[in-house]
């Protein structure tokens, strides 16, 4: 009978080979310091906490068995970044199809009795506000205003030029003054 405290169970440091290789370290160590904070931005762009975070899970998951080439790149958060806003996309085009089949036609899902008590009034106008802009327009004022990226950033995580992230910008907050002075 082995007598070591962690004998004959897994560890995130075990492989096949031994030790974890300094990717796979990379990989556990971006996972733990990045998740929390794309969870966030996905569950803002989707409208729903534990959506987001199967899309943060299911891009990591994916990037897995690539990440020594994406670590190898320098920092891993822009990849992330825009891995986890194309999954969001992939995740509202599934529940737009389901909504169609099920024939619902809310723009986000209603939220659960916790969530609705810790969210302030106004804080329940903006988000149901930003849920009924463009996915577009949506993911820009995320990712500038709650996130905090530079224009630049933006522009490079959506794939789009500077100026479309200005434009978008723009339009995506007199779209929510709208919205906002129409339910005051």
């Amino acid at each position: 009978m082995d007598m070591r405290p962690n004998a004959g169970r897994y560890t995130p440091d075990d492989t096949a080979d031994g030790p974890a290789s300094s990717a796979e370290a990379s990989f556990v160590e971006a996972y733990r310091v990045h998740r929390p904070g794309l969870v966030k931005l996905a569950a803002f762009i989707v409208g729903d906490q534990a959506i987001g975070e199967d899309v943060v899970q299911d891009v990591f998951t994916h990037l897995h068995q690539r990440w020594d080439m994406i670590a190898n790149q320098g920092d891993p958060l822009p990849y992330l970044r825009a891995a986890v806003v194309n999954g969001c996309r992939s995740a509202i085009r599934r529940r737009g199809r389901a909504q169609r089949h099920a024939g619902h036609d809310s723009p986000s899902p209603p939220l659960s009795a916790e969530e609705s008590v810790l969210l302030s009034e106004d804080r329940q106008q903006v988000l149901a506000a930003l849920a009924g802009i463009s996915r577009r327009r949506r993911e820009v004022l995320v990712l500038r205003y709650y996130v905090g990226l530079s224009e630049a950033e933006i522009a490079a995580t959506l794939g789009i030029s500077a100026g479309t992230v200005k434009s978008t910008a723009a339009r995506g907050l007199a779209a929510l003054a709208r919205t906002l002075r129409g339910t005051r």
